[in-house]
């Protein structure tokens, strides 16, 4: 029942996002000047990567604004003969859930034939660029790119995705559809990844077989978290819009395709929206979703972690505390991350009454405490008023003389201090703007609010 509540809050999660967010557009030529060649021009001298952007927007159109936020990055790779067009399934279906997709319309002919190192080097230098063009204020993606990143592809631009995640450390993740090896070896180079790996292979392609590309290729993997979903019935090309150049060869080579490119597409989705949301966007409910929740249709073999330690926190007078072990912790009161909270205990002093939950991360997901205190409010007969305030409050009923005070922003920052020498006596806010605040003192805390 509670993973059910989990999937019920991912999805909700998911599709709040995806109505909130329109699909923009921009072309950007990056150039590498320690190469030749490439397509497109204007990057500057050196080889040309005319890459094809899509990101999230206010409003659909051609160099929109982008949308408030910082949203992850994922460069994807194309098949062989297939350009970037191929694939606005993945953009459309992609895009409105917070991520920026970049494609390299490089390596993208017959003749003469794409050379897969270069192709693999310019996924790189693609990741590399647009995190800079997050610190660059005349980029339209300034500030709004986050820390987080994937090298993704089809076909020989899944081998290709495999070479550059191997050589640059700006990748989080790889994702691979039916990813073909390549020369060099994408094999050979996926024992040099140390990153979480998800691989989608349809049972019944035959342009790049299993046996052949995908399975050596998620085999070779050496991170301890890879994934290989295999979607029963599936071909090569489905995972990417009708192309004539795939769906021949693919007419030469598959046979007892069961499955159409609509229902392969939706079995994709089901399977990437989800491990993408943890690993690019930290959701545990993604990774919940990802690692628990069966999809009718694919036989998943994961060797991540499916045991997430439950939460369990405890009271001691006014202190909260766990003892399960995580890489990081946020505590939470009535259902708001308490900002600075961040460790595996809490001390609940004055009147922040409520209901306090615990959120613990893991290497791999995050569990939120399956129980949850409620904190009743402290008495005493110290006063403060009034409050709301103005430009002053006065305090009576103060427990000891000489007693220091703080007056701290809801950022948990020093605003104001001092000591008070009497059982009662004034606090001066004349220089503190409009706002909520804390009081400490004595070891109690006070929320006050001053209107003016």
């Amino acid at each position: 029942m509670r993973l059910l509540f989990i999937i019920i809050a991912f999805i909700a999660t998911i599709q709040s996002l995806a109505q909130n967010l329109n699909v923009g557009h921009t072309t950007i030529t990056f150039n590498d000047p320690n190469r030749s060649g490439g397509f497109g021009n204007g990057g500057g001298p050196g080889r040309q990567i005319q890459t094809e952007i899509y990101y999230p927007a206010p409003a659909n159109g051609e160099n929109v604004a982008v949308s408030d936020g910082q949203w992850p990055i994922i460069v994807f790779g194309h098949g062989f003969a297939m350009n970037w067009d191929a694939y606005s399934n993945i953009w459309s279906a992609l895009v409105p859930y917070g991520y920026i997709i970049a494609f390299p319309r490089t390596e993208s002919g017959l003749f003469p034939s794409p050379s897969h190192g270069d192709f693999g080097q310019d996924i790189a230098l693609i990741g590399q660029k647009l995190t800079d063009a997050g610190q660059n204020s005349t980029s339209i993606f300034y500030s709004k790119i986050s820390a987080y990143a994937c090298a993704m592809g089809h076909s020989m631009g899944g081998g290709a995705a495999v070479l550059a995640a191997a050589q640059s450390a700006l990748f989080d993740a790889y994702l691979g559809l039916a990813p073909a090896e390549t020369n060099p070896s994408a094999i050979a180079a996926a024992a040099n990844l140390q990153i979480p790996s998800l691989i989608l292979s349809g049972s019944n392609d035959g342009v790049t077989p299993p046996s052949q590309h995908h399975l050596p290729i998620f085999n070779a993997i050496a991170h301890e978290c890879k994934s290989f979903a295999n979607l029963i019935g599936g071909g090569h090309c489905y995972f990417a819009n009708t192309n004539f150049n795939c769906d021949f060869g693919e007419s030469t080579s598959s046979t007892g395709i069961s499955l159409t490119r609509a229902e392969q597409q939706s079995l994709m989705y089901q399977q990437i929206i989800p491990w993408l949301s943890y690993f690019l966007g930290q959701s545990c409910e993604g990774y919940a979703a990802f690692i628990e929740y069966p999809i009718n249709g694919i036989s998943l073999n994961s060797t991540c972690p499916s045991n997430i330690p439950d939460v369990t926190i405890t009271q001691n007078n006014n202190t909260l505390s766990t003892t399960t072990q995580g890489n990081s912790y946020q505590w939470y009161l009535n259902g708001e991350p308490i900002l600075g909270e961040t460790n595996d205990s809490l001390q609940v002093s004055g009147n922040l009454s409520g209901v306090y939950q615990l959120l613990v991360y893991f290497d791999y997901g995050c569990q939120y405490s399956n129980n949850i205190v409620t904190v009743e409010e402290f008495k005493t007969t110290l006063q403060v008023y009034p409050n709301p305030a103005g430009d002053f409050i006065e305090i009576k009923g103060l427990p000891v003389v000489n007693c220091g005070y703080s007056v701290l922003n809801l950022h948990g920052q020093f605003m104001q201090g001092g000591t008070l020498n009497a059982e009662y006596d004034t606090i001066l806010l004349h220089k503190l703007p409009e706002g909520a605040y804390f009081l400490q003192l004595n070891g109690l805390s006070l929320k006050v609010v001053i209107q003016r």
